[in-house]
């Protein structure tokens, strides 16, 4: 799958990353793992980031989608 290099306001570039990599809040540090999903924005356990809703926001702190960043995907 298809997901921005870190912000898009920072590279603009694509990279691949496993469905189950994990991303970081680029504001708030906070994790986001498709193995979990998003209790509190109600979205169930196995689903990827780059599945995630348009309207999607950071249960921690409200930072839109592309402000999360691709941490090692040692998955690959």
């Amino acid at each position: 799958m298809k997901f921005p290099e870190g912000s898009f306001e920072r590279t603009g570039r694509e990279v691949m990353a496993n469905p189950l990599a994990l991303f970081e809040c680029g504001v708030c540090w906070l994790v986001y793992d498709p193995t979990e999903g998003d209790p509190i924005g109600q979205v169930p356990a196995g689903t990827a980031f780059v599945d995630l809703p348009e309207n999607w926001v950071c249960p921690g702190c409200e930072a839109v989608r592309e402000r999360f960043l691709l941490l090692d995907d040692a998955a690959d």
